[in-house]
């Protein structure tokens, strides 16, 4: 008998999908956004709707599970920690440093426990450091402005992609170590 679980997948279209198409919130019907912000604010959106994805459906058990020993990283250190960056990214907008979300070096992964009220709190923060960062952002639509870290807008919001998208990548297999589940 195995610890593994039998993977699986909720589309019933492609069976390497995380959703079927018709039913997946990333997807729109209309034609991809025009120009170079548009289509960053885009695939942020995706990326970050992505993780929500890869964490729904699971209890505080799960998402704080370490499923890659002896690695920190779970699902649920993941939603802090993008929590945690998000503020630092507004630190480089603002030209100050910002005091951490969850104190010293990576108390975003070892404080990731099994606790309903960790979990809300780690949403809540992902929620308002994501809209604060966003918004700091919004001031600054000019992609080529240096910001006060001499960070470009451009630069910062593709920095912004590449970690979603990396987190996402760890997303995958932590959730695919949690419970089986697999797709894009």
């Amino acid at each position: 008998m195995s610890d593994q679980p039998a993977r699986w997948t909720e589309a019933t279209v492609y069976p390497d999908m995380w959703a079927d198409p018709d039913n997946d919130p990333r997807d729109s019907d209309g034609p991809s956004p025009d120009g170079e912000l548009p289509t960053l604010l885009d695939f942020l959106s995706g990326y970050r709707m992505t993780l929500r994805m890869k964490c729904e459906g699971l209890d505080a058990e799960q998402l704080a599970r370490r499923s890659v020993p002896p690695s920190t990283m779970s699902l649920l250190g993941l939603v802090r920690h993008l929590a945690e960056v998000e503020l630092d990214w507004r630190g480089w907008i603002e030209g100050e440093a910002k005091p951490k979300l969850y104190g010293k070096k990576d108390a975003d992964f070892e404080g990731a426990v099994a606790d309903q009220a960790v979990v809300d709190a780690a949403y809540a923060d992902l929620e308002r450091e994501q809209a604060a960062t966003d918004a700091a952002l919004a001031a600054h639509p000019d992609l080529g402005e240096r910001l006060k870290n001499g960070s470009s807008v451009r630069e910062l919001m593709v920095h912004r992609i590449e970690e979603y998208a990396r987190h996402c990548g760890h997303a995958d297999l932590l959730r695919e170590c949690v419970d089986g589940r697999v797709g894009q």
